[in-house]
């Protein structure tokens, strides 16, 4: 019993003067590690600070400029460990930390799926160039005013004042029509005058009446007007200008206006812009009165 314990005393022994000298071996390694994870840290709180001033002169949301500040300071953290680590020569456990990373990527990517979709697309959305708040865009079947873009959804806020969330994924992955982009937007006008108009008149009334409402139409020649057909009650056209505008709100004003003051030139003119009449006629008389039953026919029944 006696030989057994001094046995393992002795074990205990060398194996902790083993430690020590490899403590002792490892102490400027130790130190240089514990130096570099201190370095990382403190570069990593710099970087943080220029990274988020970088991006916030490209993009308007907070909520994105300090997830990729926090981003680029996680890594410059994680450099500084694995080089501590590889300074200590635990090349095992860098390549352990390194597989477990990837498994543990790998878990959660899959679980957050939907999420970590809406959110990359959220960052790509804050770098276009052509999407950015205040503009004006249709997407998805919704037209009006982007008011936040943030890593989850995309808010829209309509022309009815009502607001409208979009997960970022659908705005990436669908067409979007930004009004913002161009100062120019086209304006359609159809309407009809009465057969026993003059033609030639109608149209040459027509262009000059807009050319006079807008003051960036320089020329009743820079207005388009077409006559269409012939319809049940009157001669149709079109007429397409072109107004400076950014957003569907103000085509519509715009086209209101022109209608109104189109109205006006031709009420002036006595020029008829005829609508469909339907006529009921009641021509024949229609029998409410029952026949006289025969009383042999009645006494019978």
């Amino acid at each position: 019993m006696k030989s057994q314990l001094t046995e393992a005393y002795n074990l205990l022994i060398e194996k902790l003067e083993g430690w020590f000298n490899l403590i002792i071996t490892n102490i400027p390694n130790l130190v240089l590690a514990i130096l570099v994870l201190a370095t990382s840290y403190f570069v990593a709180k710099y970087v943080n600070k220029y990274v988020s001033k970088l991006v916030a002169k490209r993009v308007q949301e907070n909520s994105i400029t300090n997830m990729i500040g926090r981003l680029s300071a996680v890594v410059v953290v994680l450099a500084g460990l694995f080089l501590a680590l590889g300074i200590l020569n635990l090349g095992k456990t860098l390549t352990s930390l390194l597989a477990g990373a990837g498994v543990a990527g790998l878990a959660i990517g899959l679980a957050l799926q939907g999420t970590l979709s809406n959110t990359f697309a959220g960052i790509v959305l804050s770098f276009r160039k052509k999407i950015q708040i205040g503009h004006w865009v249709e997407t998805n079947g919704f037209s009006g005013e982007v008011m936040d873009i943030n890593l989850k959804d995309f808010t829209l806020k309509e022309a009815d004042n009502n607001m409208v969330v979009i997960p970022n994924k659908l705005i990436l992955e669908n067409p979007l029509k930004n009004y913002t982009l161009t100062t120019r937007m086209r304006i359609f006008l159809e309407c009809g005058v009465g057969y026993e108009s003059d033609l030639d008149l109608v149209e040459k009334l027509t262009k000059e009446t807009i050319c006079n409402t807008f003051d960036q139409i320089e020329s009743p020649d820079d207005v388009e007007f077409y006559y269409t057909e012939f319809g049940g009650s009157s001669i149709n056209y079109l007429c397409r200008f072109w107004i400076d505008a950014e957003n569907a709100l103000e085509k519509l004003r715009a086209k209101s206006k022109a209608i109104i003051e189109v109205k006006k030139a031709y009420d002036k003119e006595d020029i008829n812009i005829p609508f469909p009449i339907r006529t009921l006629q009641f021509d024949n008389k229609l029998d409410f009165e029952m026949p006289e039953m025969d009383n042999k026919q009645f006494s019978n029944n």
